[in-house]
């Protein structure tokens, strides 16, 4: 996948780079500015009622030590999620705190149920963790003051991470813990994806009801619940949407087959001139061999083109892709397997072999998605 190095104090995104672990990239979208002025402004009202006598300095200071402990609690939480991805061998793009939210974005589908349940609740176990520490500090210490009114934010902070990110509906933990339970029982990633994302639409629905619950009951901290129910609900409703749509994107048409979609293949040696690989292929995909029978690569038609327009007899090993592991589909593979291959691979076309592995076919990005669209279309 793609790397991110070389980026400095800022990301491309728009998001400053606060640190690295294990070479993923750490990043404060701007958006956590915004949110954190929120939780400054609501909560500030509420500081008086917790500590009276409070001046208004001191319960500003107070709300803005709550909204970097809150970041702080979904940074510890998101950690929690990329440790163990890296440790299933799933490569993590990026982490980025927005918002009133986190996300480590997971650059490849886990091939398990197990894997995914596993990164899922690594998240709230890191955040149920903070809040047992935190709790055993309220019990030792003063009940009163600044400090231990930091605490206790520090305990609600890490309590309402873990139990938000329970709730079982997509793009929430609960939710790909719930996709995960619902995967392993029946076989099917996509049946599971579909009931989180149910499970998403119940939890936003929820959330408003409360929200306006809040309100009919003139409650205290009805303004507070509002603005982040009405946040967290709308993050909620559009994630499980994105998933759902990622989950058709991959979804494997019935009655579909990988021959249905690869390309005839044709071997040429790899000291053809490019003139007549560039005829011989018309529309095949061509396997270039060296004289030890080692491949040389694809041939990349573009390339091929562009040098035969300037040396019609140069050999066509010059405007060959490399075969990589990652390149290489078997002829019998998954199609679920296939389709995350193809989308998580920085290739257009893939050698597939078949269980001898000998050359079955080339299968070329660009015909997979029109398979899935026309698809997606009916």
């Amino acid at each position: 996948m793609t790397t991110m190095g070389g980026w400095t104090n800022a990301d491309r995104d728009g998001g400053l780079l606060l640190f690295r672990v294990s070479g993923v990239p750490v990043l404060l979208a701007p958006s956590w500015w915004v949110g954190s002025l929120a939780v400054v402004a609501l909560y500030t009202p509420l500081v008086s009622k917790l500590l009276p006598g409070a001046s208004l300095v001191v319960s500003l200071l107070l709300a803005a030590a709550f909204a970097v402990l809150l970041g702080a609690s979904v940074l510890a939480h998101e950690l929690g999620h990329c440790v163990v991805a890296l440790r299933l061998g799933l490569p993590v793009r990026r982490l980025r705190l927005f918002l009133l939210g986190g996300l480590s974005e997971v650059t490849r589908t886990p091939r398990k149920p197990l894997h995914e349940g596993f990164v899922a609740a690594a998240g709230p176990a890191v955040s149920i963790l903070l809040a047992a520490m935190c709790g055993v500090l309220l019990m030792v210490g003063p009940g009163d003051g600044p400090v231990w009114l930091l605490v206790l934010e520090c305990t609600a902070a890490n309590i309402a991470v873990a139990i938000f990110n329970l709730l079982p509906g997509l793009p929430l933990d609960g939710g790909r813990m719930l996709r995960a339970g619902v995967w392993a029982i029946t076989g099917k990633r996509g049946i599971g994806t579909k009931a989180a994302v149910f499970g998403g639409w119940l939890v936003a629905g929820l959330l408003v009801l409360w929200a306006m619950l809040g309100l009919a009951q003139q409650s205290e901290d009805r303004w507070l619940r509002l603005g982040v129910c009405a946040i967290t609900a709308w993050f909620v409703v559009s994630g499980a949407g994105g998933e759902l749509a990622a989950e058709q994107r991959r979804s494997w048409p019935e009655g579909l087959t990988l021959a249905d979609l690869v390309r005839p293949v044709l071997q040429l040696p790899a000291e053809s001139p490019v003139s007549d690989a560039l005829t011989a292929a018309a529309g095949r995909g061509v396997v270039l061999v060296r004289a030890d029978g080692v491949a040389a690569g694809l041939l990349d038609p573009v390339a091929a083109q562009r040098l035969a327009d300037r040396s019609p007899t140069s050999p066509a090993q010059l405007a060959a892709e490399p075969i990589r592991p990652d390149t290489v589909l078997l002829s019998g593979e998954d199609g679920e397997d296939v389709v995350d291959r193809v989308y998580e691979t920085a290739a257009w076309q893939f050698l597939v072999v078949d269980e001898e592995g000998r050359p079955a076919g080339v299968l070329r990005r660009e015909d997979l998605r029109a398979a899935l669209g026309a698809r997606t279309a009916s």
